[in-house]
C-alpha cells in the first residue's frame, strides 16, 4: 500500500498576500469585519455595507525591491440592498535580464544581444454584494480573471469565483 501525500499548490500565490495597511497590520484578522472597498478581496459579502463611491490603492514592494505588488479597487453601492466593486492586482518582477541569445551561432558573445522581460502576475475581479432577505445577513461574489505572463516565454489566462457570507 502507498500512503497518500498531500500535494502543496503555489498557483496564484500572489492572490494570498493581502491588502489594506489596517488589515494586514491586524494579521489578515479582517474577513468578518471588513465593510468597506477592499472586501473585494477580503470578502465580498462585506462590500454591501458601502454607503458611498469608495477607491482604494496600494503598493508594496518585495524580496529588496525587485518584485512590485500593485492593487487599486472602486467599489459602489448599486442601492440600498446591494453595491458592485472591482479590484486589479498585479505582482510583478520586471526588467529581468533575458541571456539566451548573448552568445551567437559562432560562440561569439554580443553583450548588445541581451533584452529583458517582466514576469507578471494579474488578478480583475468583479464583485457583487447583497442584502439576504435574513436580516442583518449578507451574500457576496467575485468573479476572477487571473493572467500570468511570463515575457514572451509563456503565458495563461483562468477564471474563478468566491463566495461569501457576512452578518
Amino acid at each position: 500500500l502507498m500512503n497518500a501525500q498531500a500535494v502543496r499548490n503555489y498557483s496564484n500565490e500572489f492572490l494570498n498576500i493581502g491588502v489594506d495597511a489596517a488589515a494586514l497590520g491586524m494579521s489578515k484578522a479582517v474577513v468578518a469585519t471588513a465593510n468597506d472597498v477592499n472586501s473585494v478581496y477580503w470578502n465580498p459579502a462585506g462590500l454591501v455595507g458601502i454607503e458611498d463611491y469608495q477607491g482604494a490603492i496600494m503598493y508594496a514592494s518585495y524580496f529588496a525591491g525587485i518584485a512590485n505588488y500593485n492593487y487599486a479597487a472602486f467599489a459602489m453601492p448599486i442601492d440600498k440592498e446591494s453595491a458592485l466593486g472591482l479590484s486589479l492586482i498585479r505582482f510583478g518582477v520586471d526588467d529581468i535580464l533575458n541571456t539566451t541569445e548573448l552568445i551567437d551561432s559562432q560562440g561569439n558573445i554580443d553583450f548588445n544581444r541581451i533584452s529583458l522581460f517582466s514576469a507578471a502576475d494579474y488578478a480583475l475581479t468583479i464583485t457583487y454584494a447583497r442584502d439576504l432577505i435574513f436580516k442583518d445577513l449578507h451574500f457576496g461574489v467575485n468573479a476572477k480573471i487571473v493572467r500570468r505572463t511570463i515575457g514572451n516565454f509563456a503565458n495563461s489566462w483562468g477564471i474563478g469565483f468566491d463566495p461569501g457570507i457576512a452578518p
